[in-house]
C-alpha cells in the first residue's frame, strides 16, 4: 500500500497533538484531577500545613496578649478589632505557598513530565489554585476558633461569620494569581518568597488591621484608607460583628474580580510558554 492511500486511512485531526484537543470539559475534569493531587501532597507531608496552622495561634494569642492591653485598654476589647485583621493577614500570607511550591514543581521538573501526559496545558496551574482555597478555609477556621477561645464573640451570628469567611477566601484566592504569575516568571522559589512578602507585609501592615486609623500619623491615614486591604478587613468586621454588607464588601469583591482579569491572563500567557 502507498504513503498517500495510507494518509487517507488516518482519522482527521489524531496526527495534532492531543494537548491541543482538550474540550472545556476535559479542561475542568484535568484541573480537579490536579487539585486532587494538590490536596495528597498535603495529605502525605502535613508539614506543610504548619503555616495554616500553627501561625495563626501565635498570631493571634501573641498580638492579644502584647497590644490588647496598650491599644484597646484590655484584651477582650481588642478581640473585635483584632481578629478580623489577623484573618485577613493570614490567609492572604498563605496565598503566597501558591506562587512558592509552582516555582519549585517546576524547577524539580513535574510540569516538564505533564506534557507528556494527554490533560490540558493549563490544569496543573489551575489544579494549583483550587487545591490551595482548602489552605485558605483551614486558616480561616483556626484563626475563628482562636479568637473564640480567647473570648471574641461576633456579634452577627454563625451566618455572617460564613459570609465572611468566605470573602476572606475569595479575595485570598483572587491575590494567589499575582504569587502564581510570580511563580511562573520568577528563577527560583526563595525569590517568589522574597518579592511576594516585599509586596505584602506593607500592605497588611499599613492598613487597619491591628490598630484603629485614627491613631496613626495624620499623613499616613490617607494612605492607610486607600489601601485595599483595609476594605477587606473593614468588610469582615462589619459582616461578623454587626451583619453589615456595605459598600467595603463591594470594593472588596470589585477589587478581587479587577485582580484576577489582570492577573489571571498574564499568568496563564507566561504560564503556557514554559508549558
Amino acid at each position: 500500500m502507498s504513503t498517500a492511500s495510507l494518509s487517507t486511512t488516518i482519522t482527521p485531526g489524531l496526527d495534532r497533538p492531543l494537548k491541543n484537543r482538550t474540550s472545556a470539559r476535559q479542561t475542568v475534569s484535568n484541573s480537579l484531577t490536579m487539585a486532587y493531587r494538590g490536596l495528597l501532597k498535603i495529605k502525605r507531608t502535613p508539614e506543610q500545613l504548619v503555616d495554616v496552622t500553627v501561625q495563626p495561634i501565635l498570631f493571634t494569642v501573641m498580638f492579644t496578649v502584647l497590644f490588647g492591653g496598650a491599644i484597646s485598654g484590655d484584651m477582650a476589647s481588642y478581640l473585635p478589632l483584632l481578629i478580623p485583621g489577623i484573618l485577613v493577614q493570614t490567609v492572604l500570607t498563605t496565598s503566597v505557598v501558591t506562587g512558592v511550591q509552582l516555582r519549585e514543581d517546576m524547577d524539580k521538573g513535574v510540569f516538564d513530565r505533564f506534557k507528556s501526559l494527554p490533560i490540558a496545558r493549563i490544569s496543573p496551574l489551575v489544579g494549583a489554585l483550587l487545591a490551595d482555597t482548602v489552605r485558605y478555609a483551614i486558616a480561616t477556621t483556626i484563626t475563628w476558633i482562636v479568637g473564640y477561645a480567647l473570648g471574641y464573640r461576633p456579634e452577627a451570628g454563625l451566618g455572617y461569620v460564613v459570609l465572611a469567611s468566605l470573602l476572606i477566601i475569595a479575595c485570598a484566592w483572587s491575590i494567589s494569581w499575582i504569587f502564581a504569575f510570580f511563580g511562573v516568571i520568577a528563577r527560583s522559589a526563595s525569590s517568589v518568597q522574597g518579592i511576594s512578602m516585599s509586596v505584602l507585609f506593607p500592605l497588611t501592615f499599613l492598613s487597619n488591621a491591628f490598630v484603629p486609623i485614627d491613631t496613626l500619623p495624620t499623613w499616613l491615614q490617607p494612605l492607610v484608607n486607600l489601601n485595599p486591604i483595609s476594605h477587606l478587613i473593614t468588610a469582615v468586621r462589619g459582616l461578623a460583628d454587626t451583619g453589615t454588607i456595605g459598600v467595603d464588601v463591594l470594593l472588596a469583591l470589585a477589587g478581587a474580580a479587577v485582580v484576577v482579569l489582570v492577573f489571571a491572563p498574564l499568568t496563564v500567557r507566561a504560564y503556557m510558554r514554559k508549558a
